[in-house]
């Protein structure tokens, strides 16, 4: 089966609206002419030339990135330069872009509801929410059954997509935890909100050292911190599949990991 960009662009911001993207983002369709049929459609993390290829190999029509490839301003397009390649290549190749990026953060279901249901979550609740609805950004969830911080972390290192970056905790190992509130992607804006929430741990990306260290100071949260890209990952099968099943056409996730570190080696004192 086939649609257009313009039958999926509207579908995704009817799943994900525009209008709930924060006021620095830049979602929605990047390139691709309204009325090109789609037959396949790619979905990835990040538009990099990576997976430009990928779509490409693939015979995609479409791609559909988290993460915007234009997020800020731009005064030239020369195809000598990194974004400039990326965007001709995606043209002369006849493939389209669409990006939901923070409003596809706070839809419901969104990112954090894939990653909460990556990790055996339940009974899911906006962390903050928009309204009284359950849409909002992060999830709080329950565990099937309490397991140690030591455990958890083990946990959610196996049920994530591999980095080298794998996971890390702060707080007692020996903590038990049962809820848990979760955020795709850089989530240290909301330590205090994770705190206040009363959960037992928070695992997000990216965290910092000075927010972290006062976090744990203050008796919060133990803190989980995961790769940015695997964080974000689990949200690709959610939204192919619904693609998948409003239009028939074929869909591929990408399993390219854009997390920028390679290496990780332990230290000993």
């Amino acid at each position: 089966m086939s649609a257009d960009i313009a039958d999926l662009a509207r579908f995704l911001d009817d799943c994900y609206p525009p209008e709930r993207a924060a006021d620095w983002d830049a979602v929605g369709p990047v390139c691709g002419h309204a009325t090109a049929e789609v037959t396949r459609v790619l979905f990835a993390v990040d538009c990099v030339a990576a997976t430009v290829d990928e779509a490409v190999s693939a015979g995609a029509q479409l791609m559909v990135t988290h993460h915007p490839l234009l997020l800020r301003g731009v005064t030239s397009l020369d195809p000598s330069g990194y974004k400039g390649a990326i965007v001709h290549r995606l043209i002369e190749s006849g493939i389209g872009l669409y990006v939901a990026h923070t409003n596809a953060d706070v839809a419901s279901p969104g990112v954090s509801d894939a990653l909460a249901r990556r990790l055996g979550l339940g009974d899911l609740r906006p962390l903050d929410p928009i309204d009284t609805g359950p849409a909002g950004i992060g999830r709080i969830g329950r565990l099937e059954a309490p397991m140690s911080l030591r455990d958890f972390a083990s946990h959610a290192a196996h049920r994530l997509p591999a980095t080298a970056w794998g996971v890390r905790a702060a707080g007692d190992p020996d903590r038990v935890i049962s809820t848990v509130a979760v955020c795709g992607g850089a989530g240290d804006t909301y330590l205090g909100l994770a705190a206040a929430a009363g959960v037992d741990a928070y695992l997000t990306a990216d965290l910092r050292h000075h927010p972290v260290s006062e976090h744990i100071e203050s008796r919060g949260p133990a803190l989980v911190d995961a790769a940015h890209w695997a964080t974000e990952r689990p949200w690709l099968d959610a939204v192919a599949s619904r693609v998948s099943r409003e239009f028939g056409v074929d869909t591929l996730v990408s399993d390219h990991n854009t997390d920028p570190w390679t290496l990780s080696a332990s230290s000993r004192g």
